[in-house]
């Protein structure tokens, strides 16, 4: 029963944290694309690192990490506003290229030359 909660939780933590980066008014956060990608909470809720990828690439996504730190604070308390938890666990955010990772692998699928009659004759066998 416990998994379950704190499975509920870090989804509630991650839609949250989705509608604050959209009010943070820090140009780091503010101009860059972030997503966030996963979201880890230990198990006492303590501490919640919190995975975001820019479409811009790893250097924009460092940037945000700066604005994000920086903004911790404020995150947390409009937390412990939308939620109903006791605590709120202490943020970490960490920079990832996810997003511009899975760009290039689309970019390599789609510059295959994979015709249509090719597609046709593997099916066929």
């Amino acid at each position: 029963m416990a998994g379950h909660r704190l499975e509920r939780t870090t989804e509630d933590i991650k839609r949250e944290l989705t509608a604050i980066f959209r009010e943070l008014k820090d140009p780091r956060v503010q101009q860059a694309f972030l997503s966030i990608i996963r979201v880890d909470v230990t198990n006492d809720l303590s501490y919640c690192t919190v995975y975001v990828s820019a479409m811009e690439g790893l250097d924009r996504a460092n940037e945000a990490v700066k604005g994000l730190k920086s903004a911790a604070g404020f995150i947390r308390r409009e937390l412990f506003h939308r939620l109903t938890l006791r605590y709120v666990p202490q943020l970490i955010f960490k920079a990832t290229d996810s997003i511009e990772y899975s760009a290039n692998i689309s970019r390599i699928l789609n510059d295959l030359d994979i015709s249509e009659d090719e597609v046709d004759e593997d099916e066929s066998l």
